[in-house]
């Protein structure tokens, strides 16, 4: 059971930093736990958000389950949105009272990947995935007495406030709503992203995505936007495709129906295969079956996390026919340039991303919310804080 406290109730701590709720993981597999920590000031570079909502993704879960490693103890959660309470030294790009959204790709400017325009594969990512602390070894915010507490890729965003560096944040329009822009921290603007930039969808395309939850269903999106003339959805739930054909999907494929999706996919786009396959399940299994769907010189983008154990099969030859397999980090965005004229496309009711939202939970049913993500009953839910 989760504690049960009041979600809103800020008391000012020591050193001038404040004492918050978050929720903690101690151990894999464990609940989350809903408790008062202490979060220090900014320091140089680094702003203090009061958060408003944030995202329940599946990438979370991915930790919380053991799947991927991470040091313990750990505020989870990444796909943030809250108001600039305070900045730190050095701070140029938000200023206190402006709107931000947490991304879970840092971006440090200054690598071979920020100077050729690949931000979202900077070379401080991975340490700062793995050490699940502030970027360029800066450490961690979050302490409860004298045991720190890590924040998971930098930002641990399940939680009142959060101390992240400015350049992991991106200032967007005031008037947009916290609980549905929230998601374009992560899941989003990687399905938008896998489509458009990675995969690189021209008009009239054929594109199949296997695995239609809130990335897979923004990856349908992403290739109505980009003109697709046949989309192809692939999942075992009837309420995600209801939802894939809502958002663009010309058809709908259930593995539980069809034995053989990729040669049902290959009926569907005149027997050679699609152009584009967009893989967002995170299952090993159905990346192969993604990969089996395009057609000789088509491209399949793997934007699933799969757990790091899993392994995948191909056989060389079918390289040699032009067949191209890549991979995505938050779909190759430039973040501050993508994310608000995302949001704008929202706010201009061109990109309906409010319809991927099931349900809302408070921080103190954080549990519940994933409970309901691991067991398929939401598309996408969000926590809202304030």
């Amino acid at each position: 059971m989760i504690p049960n406290g009041d979600a809103n109730s800020v008391q000012i701590g020591g050193k001038g930093g404040k004492s918050v709720k978050a929720a903690v993981l101690y151990e894999a597999k464990k609940p989350l736990k809903i408790e008062d920590v202490e979060i220090d000031d900014p320091k140089t570079n680094e702003i203090l958000i009061r958060l408003e909502a944030v995202g329940v993704c599946h990438t979370d879960l991915s930790f919380m389950q053991g799947d991927m490693p991470c040091p313990m103890p750990i505020v989870v959660g990444h796909e943030g949105c809250g108001i600039v309470e305070k900045v730190g030294p050095g701070v140029t790009s938000v200023q206190p009272g402006d709107k931000v959204i947490t991304m879970v790709s840092f971006s440090c400017g200054k690598c071979r990947y920020c100077a050729e325009g690949r931000p979202t594969m900077c070379a401080e990512n991975l340490n700062i995935m793995m050490m699940a602390e502030l970027p360029f070894f800066a450490g961690k915010r979050l302490h409860k007495g004298s045991q720190y507490i890590h924040q998971l890729f930098g930002l641990g965003s399940f939680a009142q406030y959060c101390v992240v560096h400015e350049r992991s944040a991106v200032k967007v329009r005031k008037d947009a709503p916290s609980e549905v822009v929230c998601l374009l921290g992560c899941g989003v603007t990687t399905g938008l992203g896998a489509a458009i930039n990675t995969a690189k969808v021209r008009p009239g395309q054929s594109v199949v995505v296997y695995g239609v939850g809130g990335v897979g269903l923004s990856a349908v999106m992403g290739a109505k936007l980009a003109g697709a003339g046949t989309i192809i959805a692939v999942a075992r739930s009837k309420n995600k495709l209801d939802m894939a054909k809502q958002l663009g999907a010309d058809y709908v494929i259930n593995p539980s129906e069809v034995p053989d999706p990729a040669a049902k996919v290959k009926e569907l786009t005149g027997g050679a295969g699609a152009d584009v396959a967009i893989e967002a399940a995170g299952v090993a299994a159905v990346m192969q079956q993604a990969f089996a769907s395009i057609h000789n010189g088509g491209v399949c983008v793997i934007a699933g996390m799969a757990p790091m154990v899993s392994t995948i099969t191909f056989m060389p030859f079918e390289f040699l026919l032009g067949k191209t397999l890549k991979g995505t980090v938050q779909g190759d965005i430039i973040a501050s340039v993508d994310v608000p004229r995302f949001v704008d496309m929202y706010m201009a009711g061109k990109l309906p991303i409010d319809k991927l939202i099931s349900k809302q939970f408070k921080l103190s049913q954080v549990n519940e919310a994933f409970e309901a993500l691991e067991n398929k009953e939401v598309l996408r839910s969000v926590i809202k804080i304030t």
